[in-house]
């Protein structure tokens, strides 16, 4: 019998210590918590031990034996209530939502969902369904230098992981598609070559294909769905956390500087029918934002069945403490934040000095990195273009519109920029071999129809895209644009690349290539002389 003793509520999860493990969770609504134990390859639980003691929310105990690699899960035990959003269930095994790996990645299957479809309890077990959290002794602080890019001289490009890498020819076929790839020569040379200077990577967050793609033999690729904040998918990092710290100091290395495309405003348990895999099981009247006069209804302000209720305590640490995590532990230059007016939201609607907004402004390590918001989300009031910190950036749709109205060559408007931005100034200046964008002082960047400078790439012996369109960043915040809407004060350059072999807006969007260009030198040549095609937006 393991030895068992009251340990400390401060830190949230899993922490070795000597002889054993501090586990502890938060849940304000929870009659008892119990650490469940698996075995050396996580197939068979062994040991169920609850949680001796409880101080405030917090439920925690210190185990004797626990070594690194114990593969472990949770049960939450409380009220079954769901017209009150009470859904304690410990039929189905949780991940600690402070895990820092995972045995395997998230599979969607209907026995981890709570209810039966007559809406009262599921009791089925759903254990060897869910992935096992691993633990693992405290990741050392990230190492490498960050290149700190002035926002005036930062062109960004948005990559997924997979898609980025799966296809490229120089890159070993064994490390297609994950980190380790993103980190090879090969992958960096091309964005080196590109100009680029910071990569925004699409989420990689440990996520779960929602259940409809699923009855539909379908899966969601981009990865906007997570369950474990701290953990990196396994399918694109199977090395975890290290893998993903080697990534970016390999990029940063090269002088190029990375961005986490983040998801803080829902998660992958989705709506009421979804499956519950931590924080739903943990607590999830107070984990996701309810319904004022229907508490069992969630507030959908995501559009993606839940939204996360950022303004309270735990779900306000929990947020922190993953973007601290990948700060420190990843050394990431900065986030970008899905849906962000969610991370502003109090019950009555959004709040620029909201909890999580104040409490990253007051961080010393998240308040001098780079910040950009996605300044909308479908809830009520929910655009909220020129609303984040000064210290911010913000995609803008304007821009996004403005882009894809010049690749249809809607209403001449490419001729038209030509000539109402034509001799604003040289875009290029060399810093040794690389080609850097310039954004350009014009009192014309604050034109209501954002203007895009294009950069054509001279190079014809390497497999990459053509041409990037990019915005000037304007520094100084618009009073109002066409039909009275608020323009930004602040954009990040924005970097949209094109397959120069097919044009395919699939290649643009994901950050693909249609490698055959490599191997083709007559596309090559081509490339360099061909005009732009209409690309559908």
């Amino acid at each position: 019998m393991r030895r068992v003793d009251s340990g400390n509520p401060d830190e949230l999860g899993l922490t070795l210590v000597a002889g054993g493990a501090n586990f502890a969770v938060g849940s304000v609504h929870a009659s008892a918590v119990e650490l469940c134990l698996f075995d050396d390859i996580g197939t068979r639980e062994i040991e169920r031990i609850r949680l001796p003691e409880r101080t405030g929310d917090v439920f925690h105990g210190w185990v004797a034996d626990i070594p690194p690699g114990t593969r472990y899960g949770l049960r939450v035990h409380g009220p079954w209530d769901p017209a009150q959003g009470h859904v304690f269930n410990p039929a189905k095994l949780l991940v600690d939502p402070y895990a820092r790996a995972l045995d395997r990645a998230f599979v969607y299957d209907p026995v981890q969902c709570a209810h039966r479809p007559d809406g009262s309890r599921c009791g089925a077990d759903s254990g060897p369904t869910v992935p096992r959290a691993v633990a693992l002794d405290p990741f050392p602080v990230a190492t490498s230098r960050r290149p700190r890019i002035p926002w005036h001289d930062t062109v960004v490009y948005e990559l997924h992981v997979r898609g980025y890498t799966q296809e490229h020819p120089q890159v070993p076929a064994q490390l297609r598609g994950t980190c380790a790839a993103l980190a090879h020569p090969a992958a960096i040379e091309h964005l080196v070559n590109l100009g680029v200077t910071t990569v925004e990577l699409m989420p990689v967050v440990s996520w779960i294909d929602e259940r409809h793609l699923v009855r539909l033999g379908l899966s969601n690729y981009w990865g906007y769905n997570p369950v474990a904040l701290l953990v990196p998918d396994p399918r694109l990092a199977p090395g975890g956390n290290a893998e993903l710290r080697q990534a970016v100091a390999a990029l940063q290395s090269a002088g190029i500087e990375v961005v986490l495309d983040v998801v803080l405003n829902h998660t992958g348990e989705g709506d009421a029918d979804g499956p519950m895999l931590s924080l739903r099981g943990i607590d999830n009247a107070t984990y996701y934002r309810s319904q004022a006069a229907d508490p069992g209804r969630y507030v959908n302000d995501t559009g993606c069945g839940n939204t996360l209720a950022l303004d309270r305590p735990l779900v306000l640490r929990l947020a922190i403490d993953a973007l601290r995590h990948y700060a420190v532990a990843c050394g990431v230059d900065g986030f970008r934040f899905d849906l962000a007016t969610t991370l502003g939201r109090r019950p009555d609607g959004f709040d620029p000095e909201a909890p999580l907004l104040q409490a990253i402004a007051e961080d010393p390590i998240l308040r001098d990195l780079k910040l950009i918001a996605e300044p909308w989300d479908i809830g009520p009031g929910g655009y909220q273009i020129g609303a984040f910190p000064a210290t911010w950036g913000e995609w803008n749709d304007r821009f996004r519109d403005t882009a894809r109205r010049f690749w249809r060559d809607d209403e001449g408007l490419a001729a038209d920029l030509a000539t109402r931005f034509a001799g604003s100034g040289d875009l290029f200046r060399r810093t040794g071999s690389r080609r850097r964008a310039r954004s350009i002082s014009s009192s014309r960047t604050t034109d209501s129809r954002l203007p895009i400078w294009f950069l054509t790439s001279a190079n014809t012996t390497r497999p990459m895209a053509r041409t990037t369109a990019m915005a000037p960043m304007p520094t100084t915040r618009g009073t109002t644009a066409s039909r009275g809407r608020p323009t930004t004060r602040r954009f990040a350059h924005y970097a949209l690349a094109t397959c120069a072999t097919c044009w395919r807006p699939c290649c643009w969007r994901a950050g693909r290539r249609c490698w055959r260009w490599a191997m083709n030198p007559g596309a090559r040549n081509r490339a360099t002389t061909t005009p732009m095609r209409r690309i559908a937006g």
